[in-house]
């Protein structure tokens, strides 16, 4: 799953998942350039920082206009803070909208003709959201479903020049996991829902974005990597028969 001589951006790379994206395909060997609206508070010398706003159009025309040559595009930027869907009018709903879902489009678009002419890839970033109720942050969830979406249809119309593939991503530590999962204590509960035991680290997503970028998947696209630990554990079995929950935390056959 070498990247030597590619060209990959990484939208939102700064910080969190986009970070360990970024370090992900710089230690396959990629020249990577990171984007966002403010630099990282650490450079990494690993990578290129360059600023832009994915949900300006024109900057997002002139930023990939003025690139050279693009081989991979990680299309990470989105996020949204929890908040009810009756905590916040329809103009903040649609904001969440905009980036998470409008953005990719726009800077897919612009990255196109590189992609094409390279027969690159793009990875969008989804959520394990998209596909199950998420209060809290219901319009980022319907957000990421249509992303998820929108990368299957690119898939079939970009073939066979340009692979799209989703990653589709559970709970992640990072800097700001304390704003949905609470203090140590919470995360240590919250980490008890996984199977595998623990939240995902940045560089797992990483690692699974290498993968999609690498010649490894060439004949995968319009894909949707699942990268949650095993999921969820069904809230049923808290509440089902002791055989069945013995069962379940043995392993055993139900």
């Amino acid at each position: 799953m070498e990247l030597d001589g590619k060209v990959a951006v990484v939208t939102g790379g700064t910080r969190g998942v986009g970070a360990g994206i970024a370090r992900a395909l710089a230690r396959a060997g990629a020249r990577v350039v990171v984007c966002a609206r403010h630099p990282p508070d650490v450079p990494d010398p690993a990578t290129e920082f360059m600023p832009l706003d994915v949900r300006d159009i024109e900057a997002v025309r002139r930023f990939f206009a003025a690139l050279p040559r693009l081989d991979v595009l990680v299309n990470n930027a989105g996020g949204a803070p929890p908040r009810l869907l009756t905590e916040a009018g329809p103009d903040r709903h649609a904001r969440v909208v905009e980036l998470n879902l409008l953005a990719p489009l726009t800077v897919s678009l612009a990255a196109y003709e590189h992609l094409r002419h390279t027969q690159g890839a793009i990875v969008m970033i989804g959520s394990v959201s998209g596909s199950r109720p998420s209060p809290g942050t219901a319009a980022y969830g319907a957000a990421k479903a249509g992303l998820e979406h929108l990368a299957r249809s690119m898939a079939v119309e970009w073939a066979p020049h340009i692979r799209v593939n989703t990653l589709v991503v559970g709970m992640v530590r990072t800097e700001l996991s304390h704003l949905h999962y609470g203090d140590r204590d919470g995360i240590a509960a919250v980490s008890r829902t996984v199977p595998l035991g623990r939240l995902a680290e940045p560089s797992d997503v990483g690692a699974a974005a290498v993968f999609l970028a690498s010649d490894a998947a060439a004949y995968i696209s319009g894909a949707s990597l699942l990268v949650h630990g095993g999921g969820e554990r069904p809230a049923f079995l808290d509440a089902a028969h002791p055989r069945l929950r013995a069962c379940r935390r043995q392993g055993e056959p139900t």
